[in-house]
């Protein structure tokens, strides 16, 4: 018995070399097809697809004309995923995300009877279009079906398709009259995802390829079956107890009450991150080592996942902004802090 369990193990651990090997080369694929379109944004294509096969959702922040919404819907194409958007405005209701019951007349009885009609969020990547625009009531209604993947209208609860993906985008420049995420509704995004200008030679190619004729002809990489194998795969990844250490203490360091944290996070942090960051590191951690075709997590792994994990679930001080201090140079500052044991990653 002992023999044919080992014969499961040794032929569980194959299995799933041969999806790491799969993924990977998919990765390579979908880069390659989202370049087609995408000009750059090389580092956020990689963050978002990190997000989607760790089951996470994720928030693009950037100004307008970055390709921000191209680069979702493109990429619900490229995975072939049903896609979404919805364009978040003041007056926007729960209603109109999560649907609502319709009176209809049978007309063969004469009865009336309610019918639910499915609203937007049904969808496998829902893009949350400026989601800040939009008062807290409204922004509320995503929170149920991103960590639950489900609404509830009336008494009755509906399954959202699998799998399913929010990614919003909020414009950093013009705050007046907009809502600012709440904290516990910022938590829920495992990435803070920023969208950068592109270079001046990017920015070239961009003026050509919109200014040219030429359309390109997208191929279909994965499918919603393939991603929810490959997301199982991205659990099973092994990660060291040092890897774990790592991402538990930049969680823990960060908190300014927590007698291991640096003097600079005592001055310019309000509060810290909680444990889902510590979870999150490590979730993004294994999607980006069988992104890149690795069998195992590393620290250096969780440092490169460090930054959009932690930068929206740290709150700065009055010091820290009199200063312009940021919440990136503060995870920057945390993570020269601590040096994580490299030699054991090997």
């Amino acid at each position: 018995m002992e023999a044919d369990g080992d014969q499961v193990i040794v032929q569980g651990v194959k299995d799933d070399a041969a999806l790491i090997a799969e993924l990977n080369q998919a990765f390579r694929n979908i880069k390659e097809q989202l370049g087609e379109v995408i000009v750059g944004q090389e580092k956020v294509v990689e963050e978002v697809l990190i997000a989607v096969f760790s089951r996470g959702h994720a928030l693009l922040v950037g100004v307008p004309g970055l390709a921000k919404t191209l680069l979702v819907s493109t990429l619900s194409h490229v995975l072939d995923l049903s896609f979404k958007r919805i364009q978040f405005t003041p007056d926007l209701m729960p209603s109109d995300i999560t649907g609502s019951d319709v009176l209809e007349e049978d007309r063969t009885t004469g009865k009336r009877v309610f019918r639910f009609v499915q609203g937007p969020i049904f969808a496998n990547m829902v893009l949350a279009d400026e989601i800040n625009r939009t008062p807290p009531k409204t922004q509320a209604a995503l929170l149920e079906a991103m960590q639950e993947h489900h609404v509830t209208v009336g008494a009755q609860s509906f399954p959202l398709p699998e799998p399913f993906f929010v990614l919003a985008t909020q414009n950093p420049i013009e705050q007046e009259g907009t809502y600012p995420l709440p904290e516990a509704q910022l938590d829920r995004f495992m990435f803070n995802i920023v969208v950068d200008y592109p270079s001046a030679d990017e920015e070239s190619a961009i003026i050509r390829q919109v200014t040219s004729a030429k359309r390109s002809s997208l191929k279909k990489i994965l499918g919603g079956p393939s991603i929810l194998r490959l997301q199982d795969v991205v659990r099973r990844v092994p990660v060291a107890d040092h890897v774990i250490e790592y991402a538990r203490n930049l969680a823990r360091a960060s908190r300014p009450k927590q007698p291991e944290a640096p003097s600079f996070i005592r001055e310019m942090v309000g509060w810290g991150a909680g444990p889902r960051a510590g979870i999150n590191l490590i979730v993004a951690a294994k999607a980006r080592a069988i992104l890149h075709g690795r069998l195992h997590a590393t620290t250096a792994d969780v440092t490169a996942v460090a930054l959009p994990v932690l930068r929206h679930r740290i709150i700065t001080t009055f010091n820290a902004e009199a200063a312009g201090v940021t919440s990136d140079e503060i995870v920057l500052s945390l993570i020269k802090e601590l040096k994580p044991r490299e030699t054991l990653d090997i």
